[in-house]
């Protein structure tokens, strides 16, 4: 289960000895910081990063590669989804060798370029629960339905199983290159662009 994606404010008015709804100051600041620290836990961990062994970084679609060192902050949640999601569209191979890493989570199989298939990130993923079912995306004018096959993970990279690529943000839209064709992208600004998408 995800944790609740929450800001919290202390009021600053409040004294130690004041009472709210039948607690003191003193207890409600210290359930706001338990809530901070789980929020911190589960939301925003943010690790420090190995280099990829030489060769094991793909950039066939210009995929950054983890960077020894450099931490990278890692997301449980998305933004909520709406009937005008905004987004960042990115290109990825789903094919056996391309810069994807293994088989897509959804089949456990691979997916041509030529077939419009996506990743998201994991909040919107939403423990497979948008598996094999369509979203709307539009952009550059244009709209495509693609078939959601694979999460794209905002809770862990920079190894094997990610292809030694950095966590993804939380608001990523991973697709294949038919989702770009579909769009009417010029090719050479295929890489990142704004979108909103929808469940379709």
């Amino acid at each position: 289960m995800y944790p609740v994606c929450i800001k919290l404010k202390t009021p600053k008015h409040i004294g130690k000895t004041q009472q709210i709804k039948g607690k003191t100051a003193s207890s409600l600041k210290a359930s706001v910081l338990l809530l901070c620290v789980l929020h911190l836990t589960y939301s925003l961990d943010v690790e420090a990063q190995r280099k990829p062994p030489p060769g094991q970084c793909n950039q066939e679609n210009d995929s950054d590669c983890c960077v020894q060192g450099k931490f990278y902050t890692t997301y449980t949640c998305s933004p909520p989804v709406s009937t005008n999601t905004r987004a960042v569209l990115t290109l990825n191979s789903f094919q056996k060798g391309g810069d994807g890493g293994g088989p897509s989570e959804c089949d456990n199989q691979y997916h041509s370029d030529d077939t419009p298939v996506v990743a998201l990130s994991t909040g919107w993923f939403n423990r497979r629960s948008r598996c094999h079912k369509q979203i709307k995306i539009n952009g550059n004018g244009q709209s495509v339905l693609a078939l959601v096959v694979d999460e794209c993970d905002s809770t862990m990279g920079c190894d094997g199983d990610h292809d030694y690529q950095p966590p993804c943000r939380n608001n990523i839209v991973d697709a294949s290159k038919a989702v770009w064709k579909a769009l009417g992208v010029p090719e050479n600004d295929w890489g990142e662009t704004d979108i909103t998408w929808t469940d379709a």
